[in-house]
């Protein structure tokens, strides 16, 4: 079964987007999964998991806080006639699983205003599944300084996220533990339900200009030398 035909299934989980289709094109792109062990962190409906199986990973490991997400997964991966382990937990439990040959995350990486309204945004997935925090980097930071550490050597890291996360920010960081990192894959989008919700305190913020409807995404690829 097509990644693209895979039914979401639970409404707790973040349905796929621009943002997980820019990850797995990357991966598709790369050559650096077939016959390697990879875990998909904060994992959602999985489509990124089963992606990488179907991509011939030797063994895909799949996580989640959400145990509605662990349940979509599990479905979306019989569906997809593949094998996904799949565990419920934080990204940060990686460590207990590897190390991994290729690490990648989808992660929650949208700068949240104090006054956005989940009511608008419900139709996206759960507030927790896209939440970054004031600035998109709640989950960024501490992912990009503990990559290295879930990753065998020779590993690699591929990570999306938005420009308004500070993409330069997650490069200097995944550098300075030793890697070598760089922006892999590019797409402008136009904006979704979320920063629709929230674009007077992007202005407001000094994070938009005004009239500006769009975004840049990146997949970050990041490789433990």
């Amino acid at each position: 079964m097509s990644v693209e035909t895979i039914a979401v299934g639970a409404e707790s989980v973040y349905r796929p987007q621009y943002d997980s289709w820019l990850l797995i094109e990357a991966l598709e792109r790369s050559n650096a999964v077939a016959g390697r062990r990879v875990v998909d962190l904060c994992t959602g409906s999985g489509v990124v998991a089963i992606a990488a199986a179907e991509l011939g990973a030797r063994e895909v490991t799949a996580l989640d806080i959400s145990p509605g997400a662990v349940c979509s997964t599990q479905a979306n991966a019989l569906a997809a006639q593949v094998d996904v382990e799949v565990v419920l937990g934080s990204w940060s439990q990686a460590q207990e699983h590897g190390p991994f040959d290729v690490v990648v995350c989808n992660p929650p990486y949208v700068p949240v205003g104090p006054e956005t309204s989940v009511g608008e945004v419900a139709a996206t997935g759960p507030m927790v599944s896209w939440n970054g925090g004031p600035d998109g980097r709640s989950v960024l930071d501490p992912l990009c300084r503990s990559a290295a550490a879930m990753l065998a050597e020779g590993g690699s890291l591929f990570l999306v996220q938005s420009e308004f996360a500070d993409i330069e920010q997650s490069l200097a960081s995944l550098r300075m533990s030793g890697m070598d990192a760089k922006v892999v894959a590019d797409q402008r989008i136009p904006f979704g339900p979320v920063l629709h919700a929230q674009m007077r305190w992007l202005r407001d913020s000094g994070r938009l200009r005004h009239g500006r409807v769009e975004e840049q995404l990146v997949v970050i690829r990041a490789d433990k030398l």
